[in-house]
């Protein structure tokens, strides 16, 4: 047993339990080992989740060669596609990765580039980080509000019956209304939000 398999095996069992369910017994009894065991490898849970973000990241990356003709445009658009698609491939993957600390420098390789596309097209090293990190901190709230609704494709938790909200709402008809704008159509909705994403950074930066 070694962290590689830990962490396989909790992304595994995440599918199953959720981030709620996922604890190092559960682990360890997937595992076959005593909970102690697991504790030659993360000191708690917190440390599990740094590895399992880091596992995500490497699968997200893996076989996807950088292409060093994008445009920042193109550039941002690709890295934020790819990883609402990663993070929607686990239950609650953007809890998992929210917060989590990469546990090498897995993600330097990417970043490196991504910054160097960025400030060749005329951004500050500062504007780079701002317009790529806001971007990617809209992905990570994107996707934990639409996992909240949808934790995985095929499923839909209760209380998202938006004719029911609309019954109940009724007296607000604009809020009853904004329902199916929030919580469908979230393929769509999340690329209309890149596209202001997009608008603001060249607003802002004057940087077309």
């Amino acid at each position: 047993m070694d962290r590689a398999r830990v962490a396989d095996t909790a992304l595994r069992l995440l599918n199953e339990v959720g981030l709620e369910g996922l604890t190092l017994r559960a682990i360890a009894r997937e595992l076959d080992v005593k909970a102690p065991a697991l504790y030659w490898h993360f000191k708690d849970k917190q440390a599990l989740l740094d590895e399992m973000a880091t596992e995500m990241y490497r699968r997200m990356i893996a076989g996807i060669p950088l292409d060093h003709a994008q445009t920042w445009q193109e550039r941002l658009l690709a890295a934020n596609r790819g990883l609402r698609t990663a993070l929607l491939g686990y239950r609650d993957g953007a809890r998992v990765f929210s917060g989590s600390r990469f546990t090498g420098a897995v993600h330097a390789e990417q970043m490196e580039d991504t910054l160097r596309v960025f400030t060749g097209a005329g951004f500050t090293l500062a504007q780079a980080v701002r317009a790529t990190q806001t971007s990617y901190l809209y992905t990570i709230g994107y996707v934990t509000e639409e996992q909240g609704v949808q934790p995985m494709a095929d499923e839909r938790r209760e209380g998202y019956d938006l004719d029911e909200r609309a019954r109940v709402l009724s007296d607000y008809p604009l809020t009853a209304a904004a329902g199916r704008e929030i919580f469908e159509d979230f393929d769509r909705h999340f690329e209309e939000g890149l596209t202001l994403l997009l608008a603001g950074i060249r607003a802002q930066y004057g940087i077309a």
